[in-house]
Parts: C-alpha cells; sequence; structure tokens
C-alpha cells in the first residue's frame, strides 16, 4: 500500500493551513461585542463618531476670516493712498499763502505783546496832575531875536557846518565802525553790536555821520534784515556818545514790519522784551504823527531822539525832518516788498 501512504501527508497539509488563515482573520468574539458596544452608545448620545466634521467648520470660518481681514488691508491702502494725495494737492495749492499769513500772524503777534506791555508801562507812569499850558512864542518873536543875534554870531564866528557834527567824536566813530567789520561778538553786553558788518555797510554809516551829519537818507541795503542790521550799529554807536541820554523812534507802517524790526534789534544787540516800549530804549511806531509827538516830548526832557524810517515808508512827516537824528532807508529802483501786500 504505498500509494495510499504518499498520498496522505500531501493532502493533509493543506486542510492545515487553511485552517491557519481562517483562525487569524477572524475577529475575536470579545473585541466584536466592544466594537458594537461603542457604536451603540455613541448613536445613543449624539456624539460623531470621529473629529473631521469639526476641523473642517474651523478651516472654512479661518479661510472666511482671512478673505475678510485682506479686503479691509486694501481698504486701509487705497484709503492712505486718497490721504496722500489729498495731502500732496493741498501742499502744493496753499503752501505760499500759508507762509504769508504765518509770517504776518507772527509780526502782528511780536508788536501786539510788544504794543501791550508798552500799554501797561505808560499807564504805570501816568501823570494825573493838570500840566500847565506852555504858550509858544511866535514866529514874529522868533524872527526878531534871530536878528538880534546876527550881531553877535557875526563877531563870534559861523556856526559849525551840518557835516561837522560828529567830527568831535569821530575817532570814536571810526573806531567802532572797524570794529563791525571784524568777527561778531554772540556775547557781547546789551546794546553792543553782536554781528559784523560788510564794508559797504560802513560806508553808509560813515557817510551819514561826516556827509549829512546825522541827518538824511540813505539807500537800502536791498532788504528789510540788512537795513535793520545797519540801524543796531547805529543804535550801538550813538549809545557810545549818548550814554541813556537818547531813544531810538523806529517807524515802520504796519505791524509785521515793525515785528520784523523788533526781532532784528532783538538779535543784533541782545535785547529783550523789557526794552522796547514807551520807557525803554526802542519805541516802534506805525504813524508818523505819533512818533514825532513822542520825540518832542524827548527833546523837552533833553533827551535825544533817534529816528529809524523803514523803506516801505514812501512818503516822511515834514516834522520828522526838524530833528537833529534821523536815518531814512530810501528803497531801490528795482526793490519791491510784494511780500507786505494783502494777499489776493
Amino acid at each position: 500500500m504505498p500509494d495510499d501512504t504518499d498520498l496522505t501527508p500531501q493532502d493533509a497539509t493543506p486542510a492545515a493551513e487553511g485552517s491557519e488563515d481562517v483562525t487569524s482573520t477572524a475577529p475575536a468574539p470579545e473585541t466584536a461585542a466592544a466594537s458594537s458596544d461603542t457604536t451603540a452608545s455613541a448613536e445613543a448620545t449624539g456624539t460623531p463618531p470621529s473629529d473631521g466634521g469639526s476641523e473642517a467648520l474651523i478651516q472654512l470660518a479661518l479661510t472666511d476670516l482671512q478673505g475678510r481681514r485682506d479686503a479691509l488691508h486694501q481698504e486701509i491702502e487705497a484709503l492712505s493712498q486718497r490721504k496722500k494725495s489729498l495731502e500732496k494737492e493741498m501742499t502744493a495749492s496753499f503752501t505760499g499763502q500759508s507762509d504769508a499769513i504765518a509770517r504776518k500772524v507772527k509780526g502782528f503777534q511780536d508788536y501786539l505783546g510788544g504794543a501791550l506791555q508798552g500799554l501797561v508801562q505808560s499807564v504805570e507812569t501816568m501823570e494825573l496832575v493838570v500840566q500847565p499850558m506852555v504858550v509858544q512864542p511866535s514866529p514874529l518873536d522868533a524872527e526878531a531875536a534871530a536878528n538880534a543875534a546876527e550881531p553877535a554870531a557875526a563877531t563870534t564866528g559861523a556856526a559849525p557846518a551840518v557835516a561837522d557834527t560828529f567830527r568831535p567824536d569821530e575817532e570814536l566813530i571810526r573806531a567802532n565802525l572797524t570794529r563791525f567789520l571784524e568777527q561778531p561778538d554772540f556775547y557781547a553786553d546789551p546794546w553792543k553790536l553782536r554781528r559784523s558788518l560788510d564794508a559797504s555797510d560802513t560806508a553808509v554809516l560813515d557817510d551819514w555821520f561826516f556827509n549829512q551829519g546825522g541827518r538824511g537818507a540813505q539807500a537800502s541795503r536791498g532788504s528789510r534784515p540788512r537795513n535793520v542790521l545797519v540801524g543796531a550799529a547805529l543804535i550801538a554807536v550813538i549809545g557810545e556818545l549818548y550814554g541813556d541820554q537818547f531813544q531810538t523812534l523806529v517807524l515802520a507802517g504796519r505791524p509785521e514790519r515793525l515785528g520784523e524790526w523788533r526781532r532784528g534789534l532783538q538779535d543784533a544787540l541782545g535785547l529783550g522784551r523789557e526794552d522796547f516800549g514807551p520807557s525803554s530804549g526802542i519805541v516802534l511806531f506805525e504813524r508818523g504823527d505819533a512818533l514825532v509827538e513822542r520825540a518832542d516830548r524827548l527833546e523837552e526832557r533833553g533827551e535825544v531822539p533817534l529816528i529809524l524810517i523803514d523803506a516801505a515808508e514812501r512818503f516822511v512827516d515834514i516834522p520828522v525832518l526838524q530833528f537833529p537824528l534821523w536815518l531814512a532807508f530810501a528803497a531801490g529802483p528795482g526793490e519791491t516788498y510784494e511780500d507786505d501786500d494783502d494777499l489776493l
């Protein structure tokens, strides 16, 4: 029976292998039962079996928010560009007028502050006692006195020429003019010139002192700041000659011009706001008649008025010419003052 013996092992082997495969793949009874319980519990409580749906909703919400944020950023950028465009247009359209208005407001502010301070000082020093009336001599009496003085003048010699008024102080005046050409002294004492001049500026002062005798007009230096600087140098020299027995009267006609004179004299002479006012060293005037009245009072007290007239003043009041010290700046043919004109 050799054939039956050979066939039996071969047939039994596949059957055994197939049996092992079925046993390994089939789920255990305990596992299947647990899975069924879990599914039933989830269905009973309403809990989804997985978090995939929640993550999808969160991702969708984040995408929507991202889109809204991008849209807001675009709107903000568009508004910023519009703002820059409007600012550029406004700057290009109104810069010149804004600068001119700012200069006028600043000048008027400086002038108004000084005027109010001067008004306060005037009220404080106001004399409440009635002044006695002073009767001026008639022109006929003055003429008779002049005729009577002619023989005396003939015996004592001719009166000195106007140009020789400052000849006795020529050395002091020329020393000051020479010093003005040197380096500026920014820490000089108040009422001393802290800036330097050009040779053409000192030539103007030299001509005013020794040719015009302290009374006359000189060509403008080309701009108001240059004229103010020359006026400051003149004040410094007159201060050396007369000490505290003089007062500077500036006629400029408009508040903004007077503001420029105030700032220029403060800078060039090291002055403060308290140095401008009726009882101080420098008084600013818009009207010529008020200046003449102040100069008359100074002469009555034995003081000397130094009158400076801005180049923008096209006319000089005749009474101004009677005083011993006055300097008027005359505008040149090509010099204009369009910055002082009213805005259109």
